[in-house]
């Protein structure tokens, strides 16, 4: 984990008159999980948005193993995968049915895609009722086991585990965790939940009001702002920006 392998460079997002994203730059390791960490509003799913080509900075560009993003937005998006903090599945399909779907649609080996998929979601019997019938925990775990399954070189993870209770919380990052340490995938997420940061990523970016104010291991924040813990942290990196 030596050699960058995604550079955000001077990200800039303006929607109107309003300026989203304010020059915001960092970079990630291969094989890292890496947390933009804010609270809503403040610049994360812009960020990933643009990373996952689906909207283009007003400047800036990002670079995920020496391919742009705004000059060549095919190439990225063969070897990236986005979960929107939204996502929805086809409720007319079961879960395999929905796995199948997307294996077929997205790699030439969809049987391996599919078997990890089965894996990921933890789902087993229940993969085979329709969609319609699964709790929300059951949903992101098929929406995550989607993200993954083709084994993406990075994948984008916007609130991973948003509106679910602990129990299904906790499954979601133990299966996040466990897929990058059995495939070295890349990992960008985004979250407000301060334990969630701490327990799954290697480094962090505070980002605030379209502005990273501070990136570092937990560890480091802790002692850079010298927190109980990285809410307490955040907040004094935020009050401290600028000064």
């Amino acid at each position: 984990m030596n050699d960058s392998f995604v550079n955000v460079e001077n990200l800039v997002k303006d929607f109107g008159r309003r300026r989203v994203l304010k020059s915001i730059s960092f970079s990630v390791k291969k094989g890292e999980i890496f947390g933009l960490i804010g609270p809503n509003g403040a610049g994360k799913t812009t960020t990933l948005r643009i990373i996952a080509t689906l909207i283009k900075p007003t400047a800036g560009d990002v670079i995920i193993e020496n391919i742009s993003v705004t000059k060549n937005a095919k190439l990225v998006r063969e070897i990236i995968s986005y979960l929107p903090e939204e996502a929805g599945v086809y409720e007319r399909l079961t879960g395999i049915e929905f796995l199948r779907f997307f294996a077929e649609m997205s790699t030439s080996n969809a049987h391996d895609a599919i078997r990890r998929g089965i894996e990921i979601s933890g789902l087993g019997e229940r993969l085979k009722d329709k969609t319609k019938e699964y709790s929300k925990g059951m949903k992101r775990r098929l929406l995550l086991a989607r993200t993954l399954m083709n084994l993406p070189k990075l994948a984008l993870l916007d609130e991973p585990t948003s509106g679910l209770d602990v129990q299904h919380a906790v499954q979601i990052r133990k299966i996040i965790k466990d897929y990058r340490e059995k495939y070295g995938i890349t990992i960008i997420l985004s979250s407000h939940n301060m334990l969630e940061v701490e327990y799954l990523c290697d480094r962090v970016a505070f980002i605030n009001d379209g502005s990273i104010v501070s990136i570092g291991t937990p560890k480091e924040l802790l002692e850079k702002y010298n927190a109980d813990n990285l809410e307490d942290a955040f907040l004094k990196a935020v009050s401290n920006y600028g000064e």
